[in-house]
């Protein structure tokens, strides 16, 4: 057996929250790990998270708060599209990892009294959220890098930055064996053996040409997983963060965190007003999430939030510039102290590149593709109490024998839409938790990574190599310009498959995108060096976003219905409209009646799979575990939303009540 003879060797490929929380738990349980990254470490976008990371604490326990409320607001939130084992598991672990991160040393915020400090982030009513002022992943991504480095320094992992991942090594069997992955200085082309990888690479941001995701976020090693034959998750699902200041470059984020320390957003209720902010009275400034949603105000959820900005600018015309879509985020009424010591990060960003002090003027903020709930499909054990069984080795683990997905690049987590300050708690939860299975995955296995045949080894880098080799050659007559080929996708991706979604939009999309794919493959590169060849590496990152549009694509235009941030307006279930008490009864029953006949449709993750040959994706659909919480509407705002409600519970009620079948004795 692997583990009887010495430790487990693991390929972690990502240097963020998830990939640095799986080293450092993997080296603790006595693994040996090669950590690749693509940037160094410290500079992973995990450091670009904001707001704060979310757990049920003792403050909001006095107010009625527990974990299993946590896990009802996830679920709700996600539209009901999460597996809810992983879910139960991540909210009952949240209190224990804010704990851990405090005693590594993280800044959290603290009270007066000295406790950590909370804010409230949307699709909540508690002050779940914890926080380091504005950079909260930024310092939570140092301090378990300060961990790793210490085990880097014991021997027990070995950092390789600056390097690509570029392909999963299965033997004949299928089982992953290790992983190939590039030097982006020397270009070397060399393979990892291991007992198993991690893939903790983050989302897919790059597609869409700019988001607030970093440059680097191109889905890529997802992808080229995705090739090798893993399934992926839920791909349409991408959501589009609320308040973002826009960017030649990319876009960047105004965190959630903004709105939970009181900022407020708004719009001028006469289209375009000339006048200066400050000179807007109260009665003219339109707050349209506080008047449309009451209850939740400016903390509405992030597709919520999105959708009615898009529509204030959009379709009312109320957007604050003419030439281009904006709306008001205002701090203005918060004292500056307050600002600096709780936002001074996102308040630098925007002084930086918009060159206006968000203490003194409201800043102008529109959505942005921030972040993808969909992922990499993966296994996971489901336990006794309906949460994960701790150290069961399918834990994470994708379709392929050895691979596991962890972060944000798989997809159990968030569903339909992920509410704020869960990320980083899924991932660091999933880094921590997961250690235990792949541990116990190694040990049971009969070979390691010291019995690779050389011949497996060697024919994966052969493979990577030639494509390399190939793509320096370049394509005889060819003039395809990679740069230009991805500003088209982005642009396409960005215009059909983001707020509102059209099938016939989503239509033409999948056969552009099947164009422009054809046409990456015969790219001709400017540079053909061997060394620092940022082109290639390029190059090849854009062949394989393709993989993953069509996936997304796919995924959206199958699914006819609006759930979190898919949305489309074709099928939106309506307001209820009659005033007259019997006839809106029956229309909440028809409302739930569709309601309930959708979700016998849709409730389910769409799985898709690649096939190289034709390059082309196939869909299809999985049952989602509901078996915690069972699915209600999502009613954040809607007309008629208290019928519905007493409408669906009782019908919830009349089912709870009916006896059950196997426990009845037959008269006969």
């Amino acid at each position: 057996m692997a583990a009887s003879n010495k430790p487990a060797r693991v390929v972690v490929i990502g240097g963020g929250l998830a990939g640095l929380a799986s080293t450092m738990k993997l080296a603790e349980l006595g693994a040996t790990v090669d950590l690749i990254s693509l940037t160094p470490v410290k500079r992973s976008h995990s450091v670009c998270a904001q707001g704060g990371i979310n757990s049920c604490n003792d403050q909001t326990r006095q107010l009625g708060d527990a974990e299993w409320k946590h896990l009802d607001d996830t679920v709700y939130g996600g539209d009901f599209l999460n597996h809810q084992p992983p879910v139960k598991e991540m909210a009952f672990w949240a209190p224990k990892v804010i704990e851990l991160m405090d005693r590594l040393g993280v800044p959290f915020n603290r009270t007066g009294e000295g406790f950590i400090d909370r804010r409230r982030f949307g699709g909540t009513l508690y002050k779940r959220t914890a926080f380091a002022g504005a950079t909260t992943g930024q310092q939570l991504l140092y301090a378990l890098d300060e961990q790793v480095r210490r085990r880097e320094a014991e021997g027990s992992v070995n950092k390789y930055e600056f390097w690509d991942f570029l392909g999963p090594i299965q033997d004949e069997t299928g089982r992953c064996r290790g992983a190939v992955a590039q030097n982006m200085t020397t270009m070397e082309i060399r393979s990892f053996p291991a007992d198993a990888v991690v893939v903790a690479t983050g989302g897919c941001g790059l597609i869409y040409g700019r988001s607030t995701m970093s440059v680097f976020c191109t889905g890529s090693a997802a992808s080229r997983c995705f090739q090798a034959g893993a399934k992926y998750g839920n791909a349409e699902f991408i959501q589009v963060h609320p308040t973002a200041i826009p960017g030649a470059d990319k876009l960047r984020l105004m965190s959630e965190s903004a709105r939970g320390e009181g900022g407020r957003v708004w719009v001028p209720r006469t289209p375009q007003d000339p006048r200066a902010p400050s000179d807007i009275p109260e009665a003219d400034r339109y707050y349209f999430l506080e008047e449309r949603y009451p209850e939740y105000g400016n903390l509405v959820p992030r597709d919520i939030a999105t959708r009615e900005i898009f529509d204030i600018c959009v379709n009312e015309g109320l957007s604050v510039e003419d030439d281009r879509m904006c709306v008001y985020l205002d701090l203005t009424h918060i004292p500056r102290a307050e600002l600096d010591r709780k936002l001074g990060g996102i308040l630098e960003i925007y002084e930086k590149f918009q060159g206006v002090d968000p203490r003194d003027e409201p800043m102008k903020i529109f959505p942005a593709v921030h972040y993808s709930m969909g992922g990499l499909w993966a296994d996971y054990v489901k336990s006794a109490d309906g949460g994960l069984e701790a150290g069961a080795p399918r834990n994470h683990m994708t379709n392929i024998d050895g691979l596991y997905a962890i972060g944000e690049c798989d997809y159990h987590y968030h569903g339909a839409n992920r509410l704020g300050a869960n990320s980083l708690l899924s991932c660091i939860f999933t880094g921590l938790f997961t250690g235990s299975s792949i541990v116990n995955y190694a040990a049971s296995q009969e070979s390691g990574a010291d019995d690779v045949p050389a011949s497996v080894l060697e024919n994966a880098v052969k493979v990577e190599q030639d494509r390399h080799d190939n793509l320096l050659q370049g394509n005889p007559g060819s003039d395809e310009n990679p740069y230009l080929i991805h500003q088209e996708l982005g642009d396409l991706m960005t215009r059909v498959a983001t707020v509102v979604r059209k099938n016939e939009q989503l239509t033409e999309a999948v056969a552009k995108v099947d164009e422009l794919h054809e046409r990456a493959m015969k790219v001709s590169l400017a540079d053909t060096g061997a060394w620092t060849n940022q082109n290639v590496i390029f190059a090849k990152a854009l062949q394989d976003m393709f993989p993953l549009a069509k996936a997304l694509l796919q995924g959206a235009l199958a699914r006819d219905e609006c759930r979190g941030a898919h949305f489309k307006p074709a099928f939106a279930k309506p307001s209820l409209t009659s005033e007259d008490p019997v006839e809106r009864r029956r229309q909440a029953e028809e409302w739930c009646d569709a309601f309930e006949e959708n979700n016998r449709r849709f409730l389910k993750s769409s799985i898709t799979t690649y096939d190289n040959a034709t390059r082309q994706v196939e869909l299809t659909y999985e049952e989602v575990d509901t078996t915690l919480v069972p699915p209600r509407p999502r009613l954040y705002g809607l007309v008629g939303a208290e019928e519905i409600e007493q409408v669906w519970n009782e019908r919830a009620a009349n089912i709870a009540n009916q006896p059950d079948p196997s426990q009845l004795t037959s008269s006969i």
